[in-house]
């Protein structure tokens, strides 16, 4: 499923900490406040010139092991769609036990094929796109002031999504009702890992991600390194489960590697190429 916001559809949603935080300044410091005042003013020159394009897609899933398997329909000649291909994403477990004794993985959070009830997971990503035909200013200060706003947008718009697969394309939390800043706090049901973060490290999903949801729907390409490009672009993963929870996987050892790359179906010495945590 595609969808496209605007700036103003997004205002709202913006995290400005993380704004501050790239700039290595404090929020309520003079320079903080004079710079969001001048982000904001950028963000309403670019209103016509700048849009935020996402995609979802809500797929049955099961967990299988420390693996995540998504059941992707597949069309007929007819357009309908009879049968599924399953896809199969291998997660990371974490080293060292948590607060609670146990070592998370994303997968804990899926039910199994042998389940009840079937599961659901989201994929989602999201990209800024600028209008190439409008002269923005090349000095650099401006640039980075549009690189860190089109982050940030990028991030609002996978906040924004996010809130409508809850309340209504997906639809598990619909009478949810909260403030931006309690969407900030993730105070709703569920999670939004995404690629890079300390319990998604791996940077190399990306690709299975890519033949999910295709990520040229939206005007994004992958690099060698499996980065996202443009920079101003998001991928991750939606999860439903009341207790599902962030963590970080922390460092892994040769065992686990080597048990990861297999699942990849990788080299030991391609795989550690894009893992964060090793």
């Amino acid at each position: 499923m595609r969808k496209d916001y605007r700036i103003c559809d997004l205002e709202a949603y913006i995290n400005w900490m993380y704004f501050f935080h790239a700039w290595s300044l404090p929020s309520h410091s003079q320079e903080g406040i004079q710079l969001q005042q001048e982000a904001k003013e950028m963000l309403h020159q670019l209103q016509s010139h700048l849009t935020i394009k996402t995609t979802v897609e809500i797929l049955s899933a099961y967990s299988d092991g420390d693996d995540i398997v998504v059941l992707k329909p597949m069309p007929c000649e007819c357009g309908q769609s009879h049968s599924a291909t399953e896809i199969r994403i291998p997660m990371l477990r974490q080293q060292t036990p948590n607060s609670d004794g146990f070592c998370l993985c994303l997968s804990d959070f899926i039910r199994p094929k042998s389940a009840i009830i079937q599961d659901k997971i989201g994929i989602f990503a999201t990209s800024v796109c600028i209008d190439k035909r409008e002269a923005f200013p090349a000095d650099d200060y401006s640039q980075m002031l549009l690189q860190t706003i089109s982050d940030r947008l990028a991030e609002a718009g996978a906040e924004r999504l996010h809130e409508e697969v809850r309340k209504s394309i997906w639809g598990y939390a619909p009478d949810e009702s909260l403030s931006p800043q309690e969407l900030h706090q993730e105070k709703f049901q569920g999670i939004r890992p995404a690629i890079g973060y300390p319990c998604l490290p791996d940077i190399s999903i990306n690709r299975i991600i890519d033949e999910i949801v295709n990520f040229s729907s939206i005007g994004v390409t992958l690099t060698s390194s499996a980065m996202m490009h443009p920079h101003a672009s998001v991928s991750g993963f939606m999860i439903s489960l009341p207790r599902a929870q962030y963590f970080s996987i922390g460092k892994i050892d040769n065992q686990q590697l080597a048990d990861y790359a297999a699942r990849r179906r990788m080299p030991n010495d391609e795989i550690k190429k894009y893992i964060q945590c090793f």
